[in-house]
């Protein structure tokens, strides 16, 4: 059985983190903790960059 990223139902703003998380079997509340830890510690406006990016490229979960 082949895994696709899809976004999630479990939406904060568009589903991407939490479907990172599904694809990962990680629960997607760390996913979030991460990313916000790494917008905080690298920059903040790299990482909005790359999330609007993944919010596009990344399919709906039908």
């Amino acid at each position: 059985m082949v895994k696709k990223l899809f976004k999630s139902q479990n939406k904060v703003l568009s589903g991407v983190l939490a479907g990172v998380g599904e694809y990962m079997d990680i629960d997607p509340t760390v996913v979030r903790l991460v990313f916000i830890l790494i917008s905080v510690f690298t920059g903040f406006i790299p990482c909005l960059i790359a999330y609007i990016i993944m919010a596009l490229i990344i399919p709906e979960n039908k």
